[in-house]
């Protein structure tokens, strides 16, 4: 799909598949596309060019579309002053929905307790569980979420995780976007990487890490200065340091605990660690998506400080005359 906003082509050529009974995660900085992908893939946007289908069928041509597919874009799409139960039963109307599954996703989402208050009262994380429920009334076969876990502390977060994982174990299409990279790898199979609306990768979480983000070796040794020696005049790039406890350790980038090991072994060098590290996915996102960035900041944080400005007024310290 492309789509163009007079001279700003905000996705370009985009093609790329979404597979039932895994958690695929797209992924790409502000302004990269994203929302304006899943909005075309909804049928709420119309590409340039290009088409989006689920299952072989453009979304405007589904007869029933909340039993196929659910989604979460805009949490706040809700009228204020209508109840979380109510705004979900008129959104089960308009779809041949039982009420009676209102109850139940209210449920799912641990909002049964406030189903009869008004949703404009809500914090922004109860917002995203009622839109996390309108996005299951049909249960659907396909989930298309936007930044489902914005807003949610730590326990939501990870309620989030293990229910998007339960679904797609149950071989649904979960499609989700989100800027907590952390959470992504621990939540996601496979990832779709966009930067300024072109395909950048595509594949496994593991395979994403493993190509774009650098791994090293490290080991802590009785005899380190003769491992180090020996790595070294073998062509291997070591660097001296300590761990947690300050004793001594060596990292070797780009090689593997099976090498390092072997040479360890050949020497007689006794190993008390020997640990592959492999970067985390923000480094292995950050690695490669750098230069898709579409704001950059040219203060640094020393450069952005207020050292040497006087500190504002307390909000207390106010004299207010009448």
């Amino acid at each position: 799909m492309t789509k163009q906003y007079g001279a700003v082509r905000a996705v370009d050529d985009l093609t790329f598949d979404v597979k039932p009974g895994i958690v695929t995660g797209f992924l790409g900085p502000n302004g990269a596309g994203k929302s304006t992908t899943m909005r075309m893939i909804l049928g709420l946007d119309t590409p340039t060019a290009g088409t989006a289908t689920i299952d072989g069928t453009a979304y405007r041509r589904l007869k029933q579309p909340l039993r196929t597919v659910g989604a979460l874009i805009d949490a706040k799409a809700v009228h204020p002053n209508r109840s979380a139960a109510n705004h979900l039963k008129w959104i089960a109307q308009t779809n041949g929905i039982p009420t009676s599954r209102v109850e139940e996703v209210l449920g799912l989402v641990g909002l049964s307790d406030v189903a009869g208050k008004k949703a404009g009262g809500f914090s922004l994380g109860m917002g995203q569980r009622l839109g996390l429920a309108a996005a299951l009334l049909g249960d659907p076969e396909v989930l298309i979420l936007d930044e489902p876990v914005n807003g949610l502390d730590p326990e939501g977060i990870r309620w989030v995780r293990d229910f998007l994982r339960s679904l797609a174990e149950q071989g649904r299409t979960v499609l989700v976007s989100s800027h907590l990279l952390s959470e992504m790898s621990q939540t996601a199979d496979e990832l779709v990487v966009i930067g300024r609306g072109k395909l950048v990768a595509n594949s496994t979480t593991y395979e994403f890490i493993k190509n774009y983000a650098s791994t090293a070796v490290v080991v802590r040794a009785g005899d380190l200065g003769t491992l180090r020696d020996e790595l070294i005049s073998r062509g291997f790039e070591v660097q001296e340091g300590t761990d947690e406890e300050e004793r001594p350790t060596l990292t070797i980038p780009e090689r593997t605990s099976d090498e390092v090991g072997a040479i360890a072994f050949e020497k007689g060098i006794e190993l008390a660690l020997l640990e592959q590290r492999h970067a985390s996915l923000e480094e292995a996102f950050m690695q490669l998506t750098g230069d898709a960035v579409q704001y950059h900041s040219t203060i640094t944080p020393e450069q952005g400080s207020l050292a040497g400005k006087p500190a504002p007024r307390r909000a207390g310290s106010h004299r207010v005359r009448k």
